[in-house]
């Protein structure tokens, strides 16, 4: 089959050949196509991406196309991975809520939404072209910030999933806990895209979690950045992403202690493509691990393997609610497991939502909502609303103070954005 990423030139793309190549049997793929406008990373990536499969065996070509019409045709399946205006624009989205007192961060909070403002456009576009170039492609969405764009496709009538690596991600890191494989850990995995928790945790369909955070209670805590009685109390384990709703203040102090993780992974960045232009280099640097995406590729292997052969198994992914939480509207896009076969993915049932989690989960909805009409029409008074009902901003005074800032900084991905903005 061929498989086609949107996005091919980034760094992360190593990790995603990587796992293609070890579990080629799940996914037998006869070409990949990489694309990106960026043709010196392109370039160097495609180089480094041929090498890890002929090193391993793998009968795959690797191409590249520079635009999406060329790269997709003929493609099973569409990847997404792209980054709208590159570290320097997540640089942006890091330190200016900072500079305003909120958490900086790239999918989540005010950072998030200047994320999705010049994203949605420019995915929604490439899914258009997708379905005329690749009309029975499946659109695998990992583009930050996954819920919002992906609610985007699913609203536009697209063939497309969202995923995310937290939930295998605990999967992995609970399984070696206990020391089993990752095949006999299933997980109670509720909420949205970087907005979740692990109620349960199931080793051969035994809820063990009451074990782990015995066992591993520090480990876990320190994993996912909150305090250690805090995950005892609350039973569950939330994900790394809840501590910038818990922990809200010592995260702001945190952040203003150190560069930005932008700053890092520039610098990170330069470093792989120079490995990847050696070519002597065949395997995946050490260094990508730190550049995040753990089991990335696993998870992506996983999705694309049960959509083309219908194995109608279970995974957690994105997609839309459908009455699966009944305190959301049926367009909301939540994370959940879900059964995912040849017609796409359905959610499982859901116990229901405790007040403390479901409150959190539609004041986010809510948010998310606004920010995609912000991201889809434009206007200054519809960022300032989406500032205003995201609950790590949530003030007046400083929603309209940051909606002025972020469409200015963002002025060049905005066409809507020009000298004299818009207000709605």
């Amino acid at each position: 089959m061929k498989l086609a990423v949107v996005g091919g030139g980034s760094t992360y793309t190593p990790e995603l050949i990587d796992g293609f190549a070890r579990l080629r049997d799940e996914l037998p793929l006869s070409e990949i196509v990489l694309i990106d406008p960026d043709e010196r990373r392109l370039s160097l990536v495609s180089a480094m991406a041929s090498r890890m499969l002929l090193r391993a065996g793998h009968p795959a070509t690797v191409s590249t196309a520079t635009t999406v019409e060329d790269g997709v045709a003929g493609a099973q399946a569409v990847l997404l991975q792209l980054r709208v205006g590159g570290q320097a624009a997540r640089d942006v989205d890091e330190t200016l809520p900072l500079a305003c007192g909120c958490v900086g961060q790239e999918t989540t909070g005010a950072g998030g939404l200047a994320k999705a403002l010049r994203t949605v456009p420019i995915v929604l576009d490439i899914a258009e072209r997708v379905a005329k170039a690749a009309p029975d492609a499946w659109i695998v969405d990992f583009t930050n910030p996954v819920g919002i764009v992906t609610r985007a496709l699913l609203r536009a009538g697209h063939r497309a999933i969202g995923l995310c690596n937290v939930a295998i991600g605990f999967q992995r890191r609970f399984a070696a806990g206990l020391g089993v494989t990752p095949d006999r850990i299933s997980l109670g995995h509720v909420g949205l895209n970087h907005l979740t928790w692990e109620r349960a945790v199931y080793l051969d369909g035994k809820d063990v979690l009451p074990q782990l955070l015995a066992e591993h209670g520090e480990e876990i805590a320190a994993d996912v950045g909150l305090p250690a009685p805090l995950i005892r109390r609350l039973g569950v384990v939330p994900s790394y992403y809840l501590r910038y709703f818990y922990e809200h203040d010592a995260v702001v102090a945190e952040q203003r202690s150190k560069p930005s993780r932008a700053a890092e992974v520039a610098a990170m960045e330069e470093s792989l493509l120079a490995m990847y232009a050696d070519p002597a280099v065949d395997t995946k640097p050490e260094l990508l691990e730190k550049r995040g995406g753990a089991f990335y590729s696993e998870s992506a292997v996983a999705l694309i393997a049960s959509l083309v052969n219908d194995r109608g198994d279970t995974q957690v992914v994105n997609l839309r609610n459908d009455g699966t939480l009944p305190f959301l509207p049926d367009d909301a896009v939540i994370e959940v497991p879900a059964r995912v076969g040849a017609s796409g993915a359905v959610a499982l049932p859901v116990d229901p939502v405790e007040p403390l989690y479901a409150g959190l989960i539609a004041h986010v909805t809510a948010y998310e909502a606004l920010a995609l009409e912000a991201a889809l029409h434009g206007g200054v008074d519809r960022v300032t609303d989406a500032l205003l009902a995201n609950p790590l901003i949530g003030q007046a005074s400083l929603s309209a103070d940051l909606a002025e800032r972020l469409v200015a900084a963002n002025r060049s991905f905005l066409p809507w954005a020009g000298d004299g903005a818009v207000r709605a």
